[in-house]
């Protein structure tokens, strides 16, 4: 009896398991069984596999061969296992050594002619092999850039199966035959879904500064650019309410660009999540900049928060981890939708059960909602150009409900453009680099103020640690705990005004948030007037 094992990894979510592949051979009727409860399309490798064993000039045992995927227990899904069913199948056939198969971890599919196609969830994959304590990892040759991202492993990239078999057989490794220049390598399909990417609004920021999107592109509207960094600068959550044509997607197209870049560990993370739903950029393994997600208002609630049959795959509260939700006309989007965001929004990930298994995606962003005030998009105190009965304009507004805008931190109202503002001679404001210097700035003096905590950004300290350990000045919030007695502000409602008075402070360099910090704070929360300096590069 001849038997081999090697291992390969089972991803549920960005999560992975390390599953390891058992081949055994014994006398019998040449078949093929596939044990450890696979799914349709690693049913199907028994025939890729054949075939490509064949192709790469190597014989296929005619005995009995059972394969088997260890633990049983995990569902298994996609065609990742190719490659290591055929290396213990190889082994079993004493054509590889099996001693050498048995600490490898090997990533990939097979084509049949023995080529090896990349996959999704590579880099996930090979973190789940590192944690578990593997230090060498066979990946296709086009997906090794990605693989190398996790430190610790030593990463081998092959681009067929005869350049494995003589790598591991210590024979000479074939050259394999390039594509021709300029034409696209077929091989890097299996990176990216179909139907995806920047026409569907899921895809990442290219650079940190995106000079195609600049700010000073934005004209007037001092209050909305001053939530944009505000929002920016502590990671609050934006509420845009005004007409149609008045800025509102531009200051959302903008806000991406003035996100420091992320660290080592975010951009691991936001890169996992992107390497499973199938939407790394070509040719940049590694995504440091906030990715930015605007999803249509017909979008499910499968969409937005993630599920889908079988196994669920990451919507777009995942996709824009660590980076920019953008509902443009949120009152169009499914109520249910809309309230499935509370969850996320509140913990900061997102667990969906399946028939299939229960998986958990990260979901760290900052979410921007855009609004017309009513259904034409007309209403406003100033005139009376609006149309709509009260009645009609008492339902849109309501499609919001008061638990989703209770978590929203700054709501501003965007102005419609008067003829002066848009022909004055030099009516931008300031550009988008100025602007992000000075969130940098801020965003550092609230990391080493809470240096020693798990928290890194304003918006998410809790409201009992903002109260006992982190005090704005005597008197200062004396206006904001009245508006809580009125009931204009809940006891959400006022944690986050702190939350949004020490960002502010932030800004302009106080050590504590003051009387003026705090009433720009509630300005931007109550949208009611309180006679302060809107524009935070006056005031620093």
């Amino acid at each position: 009896m001849a038997f081999a094992r090697t291992c390969s990894v089972a991803l549920v979510g960005v999560e992975g398991v390390v599953v390891e592949v058992q081949a055994d051979l014994e006398p019998g009727v040449a078949a093929f069984t596939l044990v450890g409860l696979p799914d349709k399309s690693l049913t199907e490798s028994k025939d890729r596999v054949r075939a490509a064993v064949v192709n790469s000039g190597a014989a296929w045992p005619q005995k009995k061969l059972t394969v088997g995927l260890s633990p049983a227990s995990v569902p298994k899904s996609g065609s990742g296992f190719d490659l290591a069913v055929a290396a213990a199948v190889l082994g079993a056939a004493e054509r590889i050594d099996p001693r050498v198969l048995a600490d490898i971890v090997m990533i990939g599919e097979l084509g049949l002619d023995g080529r090896v196609r990349p996959v999704r969830g590579v880099l996930p994959a090979v973190l789940a092999a590192a944690d578990a304590g593997y230090e060498q990892v066979v990946v296709p040759e086009c997906a090794a850039a990605e693989a190398s991202l996790v430190p610790g492993v030593s990463v081998l990239g092959v681009r067929s199966l005869r350049q494995l078999i003589a790598i591991l057989a210590d024979e000479p490794v074939p050259d394999e035959e390039q594509d021709e220049q300029g034409r696209p390598d077929p091989l890097l399909a299996g990176l990216r879904v179909p139907g995806t990417g920047a026409a569907t609004g899921m895809h990442s920021a290219g650079t940190a500064h995106d000079h195609g999107h600049d700010l000073a592109d934005v004209v007037g509207q001092t209050s909305a650019r001053t939530a944009v960094e505000v929002a920016a600068a502590g990671g609050h959550h934006l509420f845009l309410e005004g007409p149609p044509g008045a800025g509102k997607t531009m200051l959302a197209e903008r806000l991406p660009a003035i996100l420091p870049r992320l660290g080592r560990q975010e951009s691991l993370e936001v890169t996992a999540v992107h390497s499973v739903a199938g939407l790394l950029p070509p040719g940049k393994p590694l995504i440091d900049v906030a990715p930015y997600c605007a999803p249509h208002h017909s979008a499910t609630m499968q969409a937005l928060v993630g599920g889908g049959q079988g196994i669920a795959r990451p919507g777009a509260v995942s996709l824009s981890h660590r980076g920019v939700l953008f509902l443009d006309e949120t009152p169009e989007f499914n109520s249910q939708a809309l309230d499935a965001l509370r969850q996320p929004l509140e913990a900061g990930h997102v667990v969906i059960a399946r028939s299939a298994g229960v998986v958990r995606f990260p979901a760290k962003f900052l979410m921007v909602l855009a609004a017309n005030p009513c259904p034409c998009g007309r209403f406003s105190q100033r005139d009376d150009l609006c149309e709509c009965p009260p009645s009609a304009i008492r339902r849109y507004q309501a499609r919001l409900s008061g638990p989703l805008l209770d978590r929203v931190d700054l709501r501003v109202e965007v102005d419609r453009i008067t003829r002066t503002e848009l022909t004055a001679v030099g009516a931008g404001g300031e550009p988008t680099a100025t602007v992000a210097d000075r969130v940098r700035a801020a965003r550092a003096r609230s990391v080493e103020r809470l240096a020693g905590t798990p928290w890194c950004t304003n918006s998410e300290v809790p409201g009992r640690e903002l109260r006992s350990r982190w005090y704005a000045e005597p008197g200062a919030m004396d206006e904001a705990e009245r508006n809580l007695e009125r009931g204009v502000l809940t006891a959400r409602g006022l944690d986050r005004v702190l939350r949004v008075a020490w960002t502010v402070a932030d800004l302009v360099g106080h050590d504590r948030p003051d009387a003026t910090d705090v009433a720009l704070a509630l300005q931007l929360r109550t949208g009611v007037p309180r006679g302060v300096p809107m524009a935070i590069g006056a005031r620093t």
